[in-house]
């Protein structure tokens, strides 16, 4: 096969609707541009919510003062990522992200596996995330003065504002996401600038990134909690079909979002560790991490003022609500395609009219995400600690498989295609490389899991478990029909 014919555009399923003549449609289209995708793929890594969560975890737990150097770390890991998924980009026609990039290069098992382990991801991470968004509506009312409610009722609220938002055209969704992202990072931004200008209690800790502090104990923590804040970027290509110049604007949007996530979640780290001085930052962030302050929100009312603290509560909110919307059109998108592909009911497969987007499955994210919900709700499950934090724990460890098998598959899709004429340095060296960092963040995952998932190492096994079994459940499902597997390849080479 020449590299012109995998880079052609199949007519695939679509042009099979057009024979039976109906006026289903079954192919999305847009307009959108780098900043639009960008802003999407950063809404779904939620900044304000890592720096407010993640890093106080990463510092407390792990090194101290020397978590900024491993979110820096994991940074570089997903830029290596980043590289190989780019170069594979122009010969992957498909709007299928993950699972598109594996199956061009090991085929519809592999394919089929990765897509199922991505629903599962995308479902854990989303349904973690209104969980957090309920508890933090319940906890500003509460901060405002106003009732004491239940955090389920927000939460199946927020499920409710997300369905009607993802129901219509992405460009609803874009421009929403991009007035909540600017706001977000512009408040953490204040944040940072203030807290340099005043020199915090022990002057810039420079010292943070000190290359000894990769021999401190916790240190890997400080960069599996760096990664967890990457999850959904790669969300570039989910978009293919609905961007304008695709091959142009994906591997941008793609290296864009990855160095300003990366650089961001860097520099706020930092702050809060010059904020709260060197030697005390662990113990400051432990307080965060027991659930006794919030170590982004006191310190911003301490170095930029009241009026700061409280805007910064609020977009706290908008920003997980802009993570959930996020997800929620990554995960329609991804059953779209999936049933076009006749691994998922066909009827999903089929774009609004006017919206021209994938109302149906749209539909059916809404309808999934509140029945998870709810036996997470009777099940007892508090907030965080349960619903967050246990599908988080699940949406970690998928994330991690889901980048280690697409790495491997770039390595594996140039070395099977000899034809193309491609950077050995990109082809090859730097996707290995990436392949060995993100095993080596796994296998660190899974020894620690009890801590990422804060439960007994029963549950903890079983949580880990989930995705592993998504991706057998796939490979097996896709193994056992070979009408599947015609179809799931039909449009990927």
């Amino acid at each position: 096969m020449t590299a012109a014919q995998m880079t052609s555009t199949s007519a695939g399923d679509g042009a099979e609707v057009a024979a039976k003549g109906t006026t289903e449609k079954r192919r999305l289209e847009g307009s959108l541009g780098v900043p639009s995708i960008v802003f999407m793929v950063i809404a779904a890594a939620a900044p304000i919510t890592v720096i407010g969560g993640n890093s106080p975890i990463a510092i407390g737990n792990g090194p101290g003062s020397g978590a900024p150097l491993g979110f820096l770390i994991a940074g570089l890991v997903m830029i290596l990522f980043s590289v190989g998924f780019v170069t594979m980009t122009p010969y992957v026609k498909e709007a299928g992200a993950f699972f598109s990039y594996v199956a061009t290069a090991s085929g519809a098992r592999m394919g089929v596996g990765t897509a199922f382990t991505a629903l599962v991801t995308y479902y854990g991470i989303q349904i973690g995330c209104y969980g957090y968004v309920g508890w933090a509506i319940g906890d500003l009312v509460t901060a405002f003065g106003g009732p004491d409610i239940p955090w389920p009722v927000y939460s199946f609220a927020a499920i409710a504002a997300v369905a009607v938002i993802g129901y219509h055209n992405i460009d609803v969704s874009s421009k929403f996401l991009a007035v909540a992202l600017v706001c977000e990072i512009g408040i953490v931004c204040i944040l940072d600038v203030a807290v340099f200008i005043n020199g915090g209690p022990e002057g810039i800790s420079w010292h943070s990134f000190d290359v000894s502090h990769v021999t401190d104990s916790g240190f890997g923590i400080a960069i599996l909690y760096a990664l967890t804040g990457f999850i959904g970027f790669e969300s570039t290509a989910v978009y293919r079909d609905e961007a304008k110049n695709p091959s142009r604007t994906i591997p941008l949007a793609t290296y864009a979002a990855v160095l300003i996530i990366g650089v961001f979640y860097t520099i706020s780290t930092w702050a809060l560790v010059t904020g709260a001085g060197a030697s005390k930052a662990r113990s400051v962030a432990l307080e965060t991490v027991s659930g006794n302050a919030n170590m982004m929100i006191d310190m911003a009312g301490q170095y930029a003022g009241v009026v700061v603290r409280d805007i910064m509560q609020v977009l706290l909110v908008t920003s997980i609500f802009a993570c959930v919307l996020s997800f929620h059109n990554i995960i329609s998108r991804y059953q779209f395609t999936l049933a076009n592909k006749g691994v998922l009911p066909a009827a999903l497969g089929v774009a609004h009219p006017k919206h021209d987007a994938p109302s149906r499955s749209s539909i059916l994210t809404t309808v999934l995400g509140a029945l998870l919900l709810l036996i997470l709700v009777v099940a007892g499950l508090d907030p965080l600690g349960g619903v967050f934090g246990y599908c988080a724990a699940i949406a970690t460890c998928g994330m991690m498989i889901l980048m280690l098998v697409s790495s491997v598959s770039v390595f594996v899709f140039f070395r099977r295609h000899h034809e193309i004429v491609g950077n050995p340095v990109t082809t090859t060296i730097v996707p290995l490389l990436a392949s060995l960092g993100l095993a080596a963040c796994l296998v660190f995952i899974l020894v620690n899991f009890t801590m990422v998932t804060g439960g007994s190492m029963a549950v903890s096994v079983i949580l880990a478990l989930i995705p592993f079994l998504a991706f057998a459940g796939g490979f097996v499902t896709a193994a056992a029909s070979p009408r599947m597997r015609g179809r799931f390849m039909a449009n990927v080479l």
